[in-house]
């Protein structure tokens, strides 16, 4: 399950994870990156000490659906994570998708925010 919180004043969406990943985490997903209004999230800060994995079949296909369907959306994703998994996930996916992706350990989330936070010029 995902946790979400905006941080509209830094147009950056936290992400963090309460167990499996279901697929219904994926539609409300969804809803914050289309949400239209002025401070809409085009950054991500997903915070999480493993990878939960997701609670079904379908919830890995809504995952792969919502990167297909929305990565030309964000600018940046900051992965928090001290997973071994999840670290190699930046060199993985920065080869598929539109976002830049910094891996930063656990205890950098200030520095995570700093860098989501930083001007893309």
């Amino acid at each position: 399950m995902l946790r979400f919180k905006r941080l509209d004043d830094r147009n950056i969406l936290t992400i963090t994870t309460d167990g499996p990943l279901e697929q219904a985490d994926f539609e409300e997903f969804a809803e914050q990156l289309e949400e239209k209004s002025p401070a809409r999230p085009t950054r991500l800060m997903i915070q999480t000490s493993s990878f939960p994995g997701w609670e079904s079949f379908e919830a890995f296909l809504s995952h792969l659906k919502f990167v297909s369907d929305h990565h030309q959306q964000i600018e940046r994703i900051a992965i928090v994570t001290d997973s071994e998994l999840l670290k190699i996930m930046p060199h993985v996916a920065g080869l598929l998708v539109h976002p830049k992706i910094k891996q930063f350990d656990l205890d950098e989330a200030a520095a995570a925010l700093t860098w989501l936070a930083q001007d893309t010029q």
